[in-house]
């Protein structure tokens, strides 16, 4: 597992490092109170490295018994989830330790990738720690995979990420003779680039861990987070169930019993609007307890005639799920209409990402009861609300600056009560209705004008409005 230091064996690997470049680095260098960062990352232990944005500022000073650490807000939107909280990261290290507990698998996945490096680089080089790395040495340490591949100094090159153009010392190291490459900035807290791969023993290896600097900015002194709610309590509100299990079980062979899937999924009862989990496993024909490896798959709604309605890959912008363990925990937000939804488990075959299955599909159809929201107003059956394009045309020219608040508040009104859009019910706020929108609303609305989220998530976001008293709609 990267990120652990093993002693090097006799038949180590070893290449020689270094750049000709004066000065040192550590994981959190510079870094101080004002910060702010926004983050594209994936990590392999969370959903085989599915894509998610980290937002995180740094607050200030946290007295945690004699210690005293960063206290960062921070923010995950995670497909239509939005998660929000609060991060302590160590001062020497500035790894992750504690805080908001629904964060928990985004720090674990922050600690694994962004500051991997601090396994190698530190503040302190007092005692034993493991001090600020100069860019001129020939390796920075050893990982821990069989050979112990040396970290090490490889290049100096010009990296352009949408945080923008950064002079960046490129920081590399082979596993199973691929290479995994980080970028990093002299003076700047944390890496901006990295591209790295899992150790495999045979074949093309996934991705380990992989993320981008979307944005920086110094001296923020004010939270950039002010007004956005987390996705647990806008479900609350809309009266779904946050705390379930997954305690529904259904276990069969594929159709054409190319393989066995068991499915784990919740809650028992899954409403339109609302949250469903689904955990995965794909299982071998001859032994349930044979996890198989690398396979490709989707999970799809489709209609009787196997005519895909939705697809969950598609939703997080990738022409396929991969699983390189077998396993997958899947989270979504319902969109089928009370009624029986029919969920495809569709199996492209089995072959590393990038490699074109040699088996033929298969699929397994789940059938999966959809209940209403409590007092959601159903169309009458064969009915269909369609939202018109300038709606999305309006949100879409909203977020991009072309038009203003007012402009767009009026086309959603519109949209409210000529009955075009649902909203479950909502109370009024008693704000001014002066249509100052957050910027959270806005960045939704583009993504909702790109197909990015689905209607039920943007409606979420018009249900905020309407409760703070931004939006007035008339009875």
């Amino acid at each position: 597992m990267a990120g652990s230091i093993l002693l090097q064996p006799s038949f180590a690997q070893f290449e020689s490092g270094g750049v000709d470049k004066k000065g040192t680095w550590y994981v959190g260098e510079g870094l101080k109170q004002g910060d702010f960062f926004r983050y594209s990352m994936c990590h392999v232990d969370y959903k085989e490295c599915a894509n998610f944005e980290l937002d995180f500022w740094i607050k200030g000073d946290k007295q945690v018994g004699s210690e005293t650490k960063w206290l960062a807000e921070a923010v995950v939107y995670d497909g239509n989830k939005i998660i929000v909280g609060e991060i302590e990261l160590g001062k020497i290290a500035p790894e992750p330790t504690g805080g908001t507990p629904e964060l928990g698998v985004y720090r674990g996945a922050f600690k694994s990738s962004i500051v991997w490096l601090s396994a190698f680089a530190t503040a302190d080089g007092s005692s034993g720690g493991k001090g600020p790395k100069a860019f001129t040495a020939t390796s920075w340490g050893k990982i821990g995979n069989i050979g112990g591949e040396q970290v090490r100094p490889k290049a100096i090159e010009t990296v352009t990420v949408p945080g923008g153009t950064w002079e960046t010392v490129l920081i590399g190291w082979k596993t199973g003779g691929y290479s995994s490459n980080v970028w990093i900035v002299d003076d700047f807290p944390f890496p901006i680039k990295a591209r790295t791969v899992t150790h495999v023993s045979e074949g093309i290896p996934p991705p380990e861990y992989q993320f981008d600097l979307l944005e920086y900015k110094q001296n923020i002194q004010k939270s950039p987070f002010e007004g956005i709610v987390s996705s647990t309590t806008l479900q609350a509100e809309l009266g779904c169930q946050t705390n379930f299990e997954k305690s529904v079980s259904v276990k069969k062979p594929t159709k054409n019993s190319n393989y066995q899937i068991h499915v784990f999924y919740g809650p028992k009862n899954p409403t339109q609007g609302c949250e469903m989990q689904w955990l995965i496993s794909f299982l071998s024909k001859y032994d349930d307890t044979e996890f198989l490896n690398q396979v490709q798959y989707d999970l799809l709604l489709v209609d009787e005639n196997l005519k895909p309605l939705r697809s969950l890959a598609q939703d997080e912008g990738r022409q396929f799920i991969y699983s390189p363990s077998g396993q997958s925990l899947l989270d979504f937000i319902v969109e089928s209409k009370p009624g029986t939804a029919r969920y495809a488990i569709w199996v492209y075959g089995l072959a590393p990402e990038g490699l074109v299955p040699s088996q033929p599909d298969d699929y397994l159809i789940i059938e999966v009861p959809i209940y209403p929201l409590q007092g959601t107003v159903i169309p009458p059956p064969n009915q269909t609300i369609k939202i018109p394009e300038w709606i999305k045309n309006n949100a879409g020219w909203w977020a991009e600056g072309s038009i203003d608040d007012n402009s767009f508040v009026q086309g959603i009104q519109f949209l409210i009560k000529e009955g075009i859009m649902k909203i479950p019910p909502t109370s009024q706020g008693v704000g001014t209705g002066e249509n100052k929108i957050p910027e959270w609303i806005k960045n939704n609305a583009g993504w909702w004008a790109e197909g990015s989220i689905d209607d039920s998530s943007f409606v979420q976001g018009l249900q905020w409005l309407i409760k703070e008293g931004i939006m007035k709609i008339s009875s």
